[in-house]
């Protein structure tokens, strides 16, 4: 929750000339289309859905179990010829077993540190690979979310020239309305929720002038999803 939530919102009622009211109904929609994309697909057809959104979108997709995880980010590494990575302060490189094999791939490898900001910006700009994992994954546009709170590093996914993001495959959905969904619940119960919520659909685009389509002006210039089998 914001602070000072109630506090800002009661201001500007009064501003407007009327009185803020205590509960707002929400509104019970006869017509609900976005439920209906997608609805009732496997998760396997989610993830073939994903593959072949990432076709538009310049996104290489790669499948591969937990246990072969290391070998399909070294492909993509030496296929990249990668030789500076740094990767997301998020627990889940431990649980899946990474830290040690980034380590040892190469020398110049470093875990965001949220108490060394500055320093690690300027190493992320000049990276050559920035590495997360995906906490919900869109089948629909090919993208996925990361749930930045502080400590995780949004610069991980922004800066580098290329980016890989690991997609567990449980964390893949239909599209943004079942994402926002979980969103708005964890917010019901009251739980934390990150201070960002990063939403990325392949490698930067833009085609600001004269619709001609130009890739990586403002971030990475290629990107790859893993499909980590973790069910």
């Amino acid at each position: 929750m914001a602070t000072n939530q109630n506090e800002f919102l009661t201001k500007i009622s009064k501003k407007l000339g009327r009185e803020r009211p205590e509960h707002v109904d929400k509104p019970n929609w006869h017509v609900s289309p976005q439920w209906t994309v997608f609805k009732g697909l496997s998760q396997d057809e989610l993830v073939a859905k994903l593959e072949e959104q990432c076709k538009d979108i310049h996104t290489e997709v790669k499948h591969t179990t937990t246990a072969n995880l290391t070998k399909a980010i070294q492909s993509i590494l030496e296929d990249w010829n990668a030789n500076s990575i740094i990767y997301a302060n998020d627990d889940r490189f431990d649980q899946y077993g990474l830290i040690p094999f980034l380590n040892e791939k190469t020398n110049d490898c470093k875990r965001w540190d949220p108490n060394l900001k500055e320093e690690y910006i300027k190493f992320a700009k000049n990276a050559d690979v920035g590495i997360t994992f995906s906490d919900v994954t869109l089948a629909e546009s090919g993208t996925v979310v990361l749930y930045n709170e502080g400590k995780k590093g949004r610069p991980v996914s922004l800066l580098p020239e290329s980016y890989i993001a690991i997609v567990p495959k449980s964390t893949i959905v239909p599209r943004l309305t079942q994402a926002v969904k979980a969103i708005h619940e964890q917010n019901e119960k009251g739980e934390k929720l990150p201070s960002c919520f990063n939403f990325i659909s392949g490698p930067s685009n833009s085609a600001d002038i004269e619709m001609n389509l130009v890739v990586g002006v403002h971030g990475p210039i290629r990107t790859t999803y893993i499909i980590v089998d973790d069910q």
